[in-house]
């Protein structure tokens, strides 16, 4: 093997970093501050933790949404910033606001009027310890007031990955380096109060401090982009009205919508498969909320890498350099998994001694390290399989990407997930190993489909605006 076609040159590595490291700053301080947050909620007990956990998971579904609308559009947005071409970038910001407010309004309709029946499918007996009814009513709580931020979260996507698809990085970190030190400062005031000034409010306080926060990185991100004009030139008249011609609706429907559906789709499918984790009762619930907090946090790095491949990739084959999107795509996959190795090995170190910030019993501490440590040990492979998913999404391989991404889940990690939780005994430490073990066969299937080699092409022409 040719080791030297897997290595770039210093020049290589800091273009990547330039567009990969501000987002890693970014997410990370993000997950960071959720981990924060996530461990002072913790300080309250096994049922507010584990209620407001279970509202997550709808979050996280409602967020993906939003992510696939402005990566669908995104493609579009890559390849037209490459090829010079503005009018075609204000159309994609145009288009990416009118889906995103559609999903705004649906998600709040549709979690204002199912609140108790989503979070009880997660509420099972079984558990040593925790309160069911608790847990609902805390659940509740914090998911009414969650509402309010969800439609300036949609909003500030648009403006954010607009503005990373164009190569100005540092101002979505920026915004959310805003957002997320409001969020824990209010946190902190909030959720413990301030003794005879102002009573604890637990879980509705950290709700109160997450919606200020999306208002606050919306502003951050509207006031710059329409005071910079000469670098977010897509703004000038981005409002004079909301048409996008028919012919590129079209087109981002044809390839964006199927990509919109399989990541809301994927999203589910990991919402459902942590419903069958819970079967094993309230203390699965929580340990994998602490778990998976503390992962995110080390799973900045390859996320990031994976962004960076649409962005890179994109606006190569935008301008029509095939062989440099293809040696650009070979390294930083090869760069994404070795770093997510080094990342596991950390991981590991520091498993045992995160759940211990936590006021919870001992088995969902135990269990907390077990699901980081298996997390950890699969790294590498979810590295490689979220490194090919953005390269064949940078070629329009919608299809494609369905197959490898959600159809995956569909089709084989929920199935597994659900005969296992609802068919056999087994314990919930099989169970997990064997469910994030199945990400060896999505990499084997990656493999297959980079060497066909048929994501590498051009989606918009050299004279098209």
């Amino acid at each position: 093997m040719n080791l030297k076609k897997y290595v770039g040159n210093r020049a290589f590595y800091r273009k990547v970093l330039a567009v990969a490291v501000p987002m890693m700053i970014q997410n990370g301080i993000t997950n960071l501050v959720n981990l924060l947050d996530n461990i002072m909620v913790g300080r309250l007990g096994t049922e507010p933790m584990s209620g407001v956990s279970i509202v997550n998971q709808f979050i996280f579904v409602f967020n993906l949404l939003i992510f696939g609308a402005v990566s669908a559009a995104g493609i579009f947005t890559a390849q037209y910033h490459g090829n010079k071409d503005t009018d075609g970038v204000r159309h994609t910001f145009r288009f990416k606001l009118l889906i995103n407010l559609a999903a705004a309004i649906l998600a709040i309709v549709s979690f204002a009027a199912l609140d108790d029946r989503l979070i009880s499918l997660f509420l099972h007996a079984g558990s040593a310890e925790g309160d069911l009814a608790l847990t609902l009513s805390y659940g509740k709580q914090y998911l009414l007031i969650m509402l309010f931020g969800l439609l300036p979260y949609a909003i500030s996507q648009v403006y954010a990955s607009t503005m990373r698809e164009t190569e100005q990085t540092l101002v979505p970190m920026a915004a959310s380096v805003v957002a997320v030190g409001v969020n824990f400062i209010l946190n902190l005031i909030l959720i413990f109060g301030i003794p005879g000034i102002l009573p604890a409010m637990g879980v509705r306080g950290a709700a109160i401090a997450t919606v200020i926060s999306r208002f606050a990185e919306l502003a951050v991100l509207v006031a710059w982009g329409h005071t910079h004009k000469s670098r977010c030139p897509y703004l000038v008249g981005a409002y004079r009205s909301l048409r996008v011609p028919r012919a590129l609706f079209g087109r981002i429907i044809a390839k964006g919508l199927p990509l919109m559906a399989n990541e809301v789709l994927w999203a589910m499918a990991i919402t459902l498969r942590n419903q069958c984790y819970s079967t094993r009762g309230l203390d699965i619930v929580a340990a994998q909320n602490i778990s998976s907090t503390i992962v995110n946090v080390f799973n900045v790095v390859y996320m990031a890498i994976g962004s960076s491949i649409a962005i890179i990739v994109g606006n190569l084959l935008g301008a029509g350099r095939f062989d440099e999107a293809r040696d650009a795509d070979r390294k930083m996959l090869a760069f994404s998994v070795t770093c997510s190795a080094g990342i596991g090995l950390l991981l590991v170190a520091s498993a045992p001694f995160f759940p211990m910030l936590y006021k919870t019993g001992d088995d969902v501490r135990a269990l907390a390290t077990y699901m980081m440590l298996i997390s950890a040990a699969t790294m590498p492979f979810c590295a490689y399989a979220h490194s090919a998913y953005f390269t064949l999404r940078s070629g329009g391989q919608v299809m494609v990407t369905i197959l490898f991404d959600s159809a995956y889940m569909w089709c084989l990690v929920l199935p597994v997930s659900a005969i296992l939780a609802y068919l056999t005994p087994m314990s919930i430490h099989l169970l997990f190993a064997i469910c994030q073990g199945t990400e060896l066969v999505k990499v084997f299937f990656g493999y297959l489909l980079l060497r066909r080699g048929t994501w590498v092409r051009r989606l918009v022409s050299e004279g098209e605006k």
